[in-house]
């Protein structure tokens, strides 16, 4: 079993901001797999499901980002799996471009709180993580209204098609392809 959490914030007015794609992505695999991500537990909404012959829970942690962990580590101790090979953590990076990708089986936070957060509840810094870009922020704007500030028009586009480069990504870690999936997905977008 594999436990696929997605990053964001609980709440309407979190809805579609570039801190929340991890929850956007949840809804994309959900949709595309016929998983209702509903049940309240865990701290998270959750779904259970099967993606390519694996069994699957998804979630999105309903604590808000910065207390991400807490929903992580309950999730973890629940399923009893291992967070070093059946854990995948998606979220917003802004040192990627806008769609871009990057997979990683370890890391330090790079400080974003969330996974600063599931760091310090796990103890360890060893999980499958599929970042996705967000854009690198105006220079003049402050970092909190950038990634919870909503993304353009031009922009929608590109997130939605990493949302379905995102559910490649997450078929290719279910099947224990590690390598290949970052092969294929630590790639430059090309800008336009």
């Amino acid at each position: 079993m594999y436990i696929i959490v997605g990053l964001g914030n609980p709440g309407l007015k979190y809805d579609n901001t570039r801190h929340n794609i991890g929850f956007s992505v949840i809804d994309a695999i959900a949709n595309k797999y016929n998983i209702d991500v509903l049940d309240k537990k865990h701290k998270a909404l959750v779904g259970k499901g099967v993606i390519e012959g694996q069994r699957v829970i998804l979630a999105k942690p309903q604590t808000f980002m910065n207390l991400s962990g807490e929903s992580v580590r309950e999730l973890i101790d629940y399923y009893k799996v291992d967070p070093e090979c059946e854990l995948i953590v998606i979220y917003d990076d802004i040192s990627l471009p806008v769609g871009g990708l990057r997979i990683r089986t370890k890391g330090s936070a790079g400080g974003h709180n969330g996974i600063k957060n599931i760091l310090q509840h796990l103890g360890n810094d060893v999980f499958l993580r599929i970042k996705v870009g967000v854009g690198e922020k105006p220079s003049k704007m402050d970092l909190a209204d950038y990634v919870l500030g909503h993304f353009t028009e031009d922009e929608i586009k590109a997130e939605k098609d990493a949302a379905e480069r995102c559910i490649e990504a997450v078929k290719l870690l279910l099947a224990d392809e590690v390598d290949e999936a970052m092969n294929r997905f630590n790639r430059k977008v090309a800008q336009e």
